[in-house]
């Protein structure tokens, strides 16, 4: 069953009505404010269904969240001269502080943390403050207040830090210190896993549980260099039981094995209604944010504005470069011209397929996108947009992690048997390391097996130039090895212009 966070746009500012004639000058006792709105927790819990609902709008999952990190990866490549000009800055570094894809980011994020402050504030008014669904709900917004603080902090770096309801422009922020703002996210997500479940059903399904915040939680303290603190949250998971690798290795990105026990945080879409192009899902005009653009964006009968890079395509083992076998990931993965889709009922023709070429298999052909692409069953044509989930979180992911961890703490045996989990997989079923490319004798060479399998199984997914940044930061890379790359992203003019406590002195480097 799906679960549909399209709660349109909670009233989270109420306004005072006053009248300067003295007689008039009256409080309506059906005024709603903050104060008296959330009685109970059911209140609580639609204000916290709106923090969801950012999550899922146009400025975040349903579009420029997967545009923002995937641009900023070396996963991708231009599907032609239909890739809008902000994107295309994205791509080859070339951002400036007006690009509107970043802009919707951070603000998309910084609403996001506006939302669960309002939770977490008013939580305590509640008649029934104290309760298991009380304790619940604050959770989840803290969850989501640390996983929001996190995509900043690892894009934008030092950042203004909201732990209560601004309610003026007096009540801005300078920029927090980063070991600051991670102290935060650390703080909400050790809060919010002590409290929230392993696990929903029915409708409650794409919330936040236990397994969302310590995967969020290993994320961070990866980021700082503390792999000891993040293999402690990440064995939890393990232990838990909770999850498990899907043996179809496509179940992953379709929408009839969506909530499966790979899946570890998702946001829900639904398979009718329509996109609110609007973008933060407020504008009642639009309606609610129903389906996702991401397979129109991305697929190869669709807009195809981004296709995967020459150097992802490249990274798979194959037959064709002298590898005992092709990784079938990578034709999970893609679409190459000649392919059937549609249930198997067409076959991708090059007329079909606009934009640019790569090379594949020696060859120069199309390839594009096939993760969370409509046209394994369909042939909807160029308009695409689905009800497909988006994954935000995975288990492969996390299981890749620990052997990272292990890895980088000595136990490089122990990061080679997870490694060799993650292509066991029985549709995967890959070679086990070591093998003649990857030989695994030591700790650089288990690395480099594991930047390898961490880009063959998360390619497009959100999660390479999170990789890059943490190996620049940690040393294990140099940026010279990443072409058109900025570490940090540029702070949006607009934020400086109209937060009194910013000025440009405050701008990240380099813009």
């Amino acid at each position: 069953m799906k679960k549909i966070f399209a709660f349109g746009g909670l009233l989270l500012f109420f306004l005072a009505v006053s009248c300067s004639h003295k007689d008039l000058d009256k409080t309506n006792p059906n005024q709603l404010t903050p104060d008296n709105y959330f009685k109970n927790g059911a209140e609580l819990l639609n204000a916290v269904n709106s923090v969801y609902a950012l999550v899922q709008s146009n400025n975040l999952a349903s579009r420029e969240y997967f545009f923002l990190h995937d641009l900023r990866s070396d996963d991708v490549a231009s599907g032609g001269g239909q890739l809008e000009t902000p994107r295309n800055q994205l791509l080859i570094g070339a951002q400036a502080p007006d690009n509107y894809v970043v802009n919707e980011v951070w603000n998309g994020l910084f609403r996001t943390i506006f939302r669960a402050n309002t939770v977490i504030t008013y939580a305590d008014n509640a008649t029934d403050a104290g309760t298991d669904l009380v304790k619940r709900v604050v959770a989840e917004a803290k969850f989501l207040r640390g996983w929001a603080y996190l995509e900043l902090v690892t894009g934008w770096g030092a950042v203004p830090l909201y732990t209560t309801v601004a309610t003026s422009t007096s009540e801005t922020q300078a920029k927090a210190a980063i070991a600051d703002v991670y102290a935060q996210i650390i703080s909400d997500l050790n809060d919010a896993q002590g409290v929230l479940p392993d696990r929903y059903n029915g409708a409650e399904l794409g919330r936040a549980t236990k397994g969302a915040a310590q995967m969020a939680l290993a994320r961070a303290y990866m980021n700082q260099g503390n792999y000891a603190a993040a293999k402690t949250e990440l064995q939890k998971m393990v232990s838990s039981g909770t999850y498990r690798l899907m043996d179809n290795y496509s179940a992953n990105f379709r929408e009839e094995s969506e909530w499966n026990a790979e899946s570890v945080f998702e946001i829900g879409f639904s398979s009718t209604g329509d996109v609110n192009w609007a973008g933060d899902g407020d504008d009642p005009s639009w309606g609610p944010q129903e389906r996702t653009t991401r397979s129109q964006e991305y697929s190869p009968v669709g807009w195809r504005n981004l296709i995967p890079s020459n150097s992802l395509i490249a990274e798979f083992e194959a037959t064709f470069k002298g590898d005992p076998k092709t990784d079938p990931r990578r034709s999970f993965s893609f679409y190459v011209i000649g392919d059937s889709y549609n249930n198997g009922n067409s076959v991708l023709q090059d007329g079909q397929v606009q934009g640019n070429t790569s090379t594949f298999d020696g060859a120069t052909t199309k390839v594009s996108w096939g993760k969370y692409s409509l046209l394994y069953k369909s042939d909807p044509g160029g308009y695409a947009t689905s009800g497909i989930n988006q994954r935000i979180m995975r288990y492969a992911d996390a299981l890749l992690m620990l052997a990272e961890c292990e890895n980088e703490l000595g136990n490089s045996s122990a990061a080679i048997i997870i490694l060799n989990q993650i292509r066991a997989r029985p549709s995967v079923n890959m070679p086990a390391y070591p093998t003649a490319r990857f030989p695994v004798g030591n700790k650089e060479q288990v690395f480099q097996a594991i930047v390898h399998e961490r880009r063959v199984e998360l390619g497009g997914e959100q999660v390479r130039n999170r990789d890059l940044l943490r190996w620049l930061n940690n040393g294990k890379i140099s940026v010279g090895a990443i072409p058109n790359f900025n570490k940090l992203l540029p702070i949006p003019q607009s934020e400086i212009d109209n937060n009194d406590k910013l000025d440009q002195g405050d701008q990240n480097p380099g813009y």
